[in-house]
């Protein structure tokens, strides 16, 4: 595999997540309701909050030497991608 193609697959694979999460933080609820597109970002927002928390609990499993960090960056990040979603849902 050469290198042109390498970037174009991690490209396509950021632009196939970012999508991903658009689509399931309810991308075309604003365009039926004709409302605003801020809750579909602030849902975005808080999707990769919650999968930058998950991918470090990952590292924490799989590192040897940081798993410690890992593993408080990882649940911090989910607690609070957790606090956005009370928050959006007006529990807090």
């Amino acid at each position: 595999m050469n290198k042109t193609s390498s970037k174009f697959l991690t490209g396509f694979k950021y632009v196939y997540l970012v999508a991903f999460f658009a689509l399931l933080a309810g991308f075309f609820h604003p365009l039926i309701t004709n409302t605003s597109f801020d809750i579909v970002f602030v849902g975005v927002l808080v999707l990769f909050v919650g999968l930058a928390g998950g991918v470090l609990l990952y590292k924490a499993a799989t590192s040897e030497t940081k798993r410690g960090i890992f593993l408080a960056g990882g649940f911090v990040l989910t607690v609070i991608s957790l606090y956005y979603i009370f928050q959006l849902t007006g529990r807090v």
